[in-house]
């Protein structure tokens, strides 16, 4: 019997659901037994494609081209899964679905209402993942906080899966803040206390209280919790706050969650297995080098706007036993003072991230050459590959005001354009090139060298290209496409061999970098970093 763990929020958001959720698939996984998660996101849009970074976070992209919530990349990194479009639900998309039913007639006439029609297509949707999965036990973290107008039909969902599926086989975590006043150090329960009675309106009781805090939770606020929780004290636990994000499973397992949660649900689990897991959290927290990294992007006010990017130089630290400290720099600050660039030179490494629009990449460009000139390792993702061949095409092509389609329509020099399969398209959802799509890496090139095979699987999300017509310039003055499409059509990779590391990537790497596997082009950008800093030659990874 497939057994579903539902984890919400009180309080405030941002509380740390997804990490929780993550965690608690790692202490299953660790026992033996088969996951897999659901985010519900209960806004309006169907996806989170269309969404601003600065309203949301990054834009987490699967493997069959689903543009989702960036919880699905911690639930990927975390259980070393590969999750599916169908695995993030919105209102949007459960709104349109019984739509579509409504306009076939599948309902026979019948009015329409959120109970049972909304709610029987969520849980439906639960079941179904269940069944495509195979897994033991569903995980489904609902966004949002308790008491939100737009989450009640999804919490409504919930409740009436204990009915349906048994006590035995449903579980509830609550998650809330468990503040602590500056002036008198004093822990305060009252706001968790008021989450858990709202979601007991709703008709939900917790089986198991998660208090997130800066420090352990002592033992009175233990009591309070549990007694006013109505569960008892050996079914609350507390996240509190960690070096690194990593740790949490171990920190959660320790207090006895992993058992807690294995007993509830009739499991007879075997003993946790966390080796490799621990390895490399020591790899983390317990660095023996530090390098500094210069994040020179658009959305540099919003850190989740490039979470998955900042957890896989992590990654490449930890396998390189370094720490890694990112500065996020807005582009925009070298358009308006140009003389900032110099600040670059306080940097072990420059990188380029994705982007939309014009603002902010004259920035950016300045950064790539700046990079460039002064030898300083250099990465660019997706936006930060197009910038890099604007850049040389600029100032080594001497194609003068050469740029993208995509910022200035009238450029003489449209050394990157819009993709042939786009024009003409309307609609902006999920229309883009999504996904996973094979690369081929030319022998003997640093692309070869760091993947160590010719042909690899990355996940895309563009609209633009190198425009082919410029191919033989950019080539003829040093530039390496490294890596293509199957169909030679598409310029995948680009590098420098004259550079100590000038390395960027149209696909998103940091999508399938993990923990103790980090993505390669990270993984060697990383490496360049910390070589160049100790005084060793330029690696070649061969």
């Amino acid at each position: 019997m497939v057994k579903y763990l539902f984890v919400t929020g009180g309080v405030l958001s941002s509380v740390g659901k997804g990490i929780l959720t993550s965690s608690i698939g790692k202490m299953l996984q660790s026992r033996g037994l088969k996951v897999t998660v659901i985010k519900i996101d209960p806004y309006v849009n169907v996806d989170a494609g269309t969404m601003n970074p600065y309203m949301h976070g990054e834009v987490f992209v699967t493997d069959d081209g689903g543009e989702t919530d960036l919880d699905l990349g911690w639930y990927e990194r975390f259980l070393d899964l590969s999750l599916k479009q169908e695995n993030n639900i919105t209102t949007g998309s459960i709104y349109k679905a019984v739509i579509e039913k409504e306009r076939r007639g599948d309902f026979l006439g019948r009015c329409v209402q959120i109970i049972p029609h909304v709610t029987n297509e969520i849980k439906s949707h639960f079941r179904k993942i269940a069944r495509t999965s195979n897994a033991e036990v569903v995980l489904t973290e609902v966004g949002g906080t308790v008491g939100d107008i737009e989450g009640l039909p999804f919490l409504e969902a919930i409740r009436q899966m204990r009915l349906e599926e048994g006590f035995e086989n449903t579980l509830y975590v609550h998650v809330a803040l468990v503040p602590i006043l500056d002036v008198t150090q004093e822990m305060k329960t009252k706001p968790l206390q008021h989450s858990v009675n709202e979601l007991r309106r709703i008709g939900i009781q917790p089986d198991t209280i998660v208090a997130r805090s800066p420090k352990m939770i002592d033992a009175e606020a233990l009591r309070k919790i549990a007694l006013f929780g109505t569960i008892p004290e050996n079914a609350v636990f507390c996240s509190y706050n960690a070096e690194s994000v990593y740790q949490v499973p171990l920190i959660l397992d320790s207090q006895g969650m992993g058992d807690f949660i294995c007993q509830r649900l009739n499991y007879a689990c075997t003993r946790p297995y966390f080796v490799q897991w621990k390895e490399f959290v020591d790899a983390v927290v317990k660095p023996e080098h530090e390098l500094n990294i210069a994040l020179v992007g658009k959305y540099a006010g919003l850190t989740d706007s490039y979470v998955s990017m900042g957890e896989a130089l992590r990654h490449g630290g930890a396998a390189n036993k370094t720490k890694i400290c990112i500065t996020y720099l807005e582009a925009e600050k070298f358009e308006q003072d140009p003389q900032c660039i110099s600040e670059l030179n306080n940097f072990d490494g420059v990188f380029v991230p994705y982007g939309f629009g014009p603002r902010g990449t004259e920035g950016k460009m300045a950064a790539a050459k700046f990079a460039r000139e002064n030898d300083i390792p250099f990465l660019g993702i997706c936006y930060g590959f197009q910038i890099a061949t604007i850049e040389f095409a600029r100032n080594v092509c001497g194609l003068k005001d050469a740029n993208s389609t995509e910022i200035n329509p009238n450029t003489p020099h449209p050394v990157i354009d819009l993709m042939p399969e786009q024009r003409g398209i309307e609609n902006k959802g999920a229309t883009m090139r999504l996904g996973s799509h094979k690369v081929v890496l030319e022998k003997g090139t640093m692309a070869y060298n760091l993947y160590r095979t010719q042909e690899v699987k990355e996940r895309h999300r563009h609209r633009f290209e190198v425009n082919l017509d410029y191919l033989d310039v950019l080539c003829k003055n040093g530039m390496v496409y490294s890596g293509k499409s199957a169909d030679g059509r598409r310029m995948e990779t680009l590098e420098l061999p004259d550079r100590y590391f000038y390395f960027a990537s149209q696909f998103h790497g940091e999508f399938r970098s993990r923990p103790g596997r980090p993505s390669p082009e990270y993984y060697g950008f990383i490496t360049a970093c910390l070589n160049r800093k100790l005084g060793k030659p330029k690696p070649t990874f061969s």
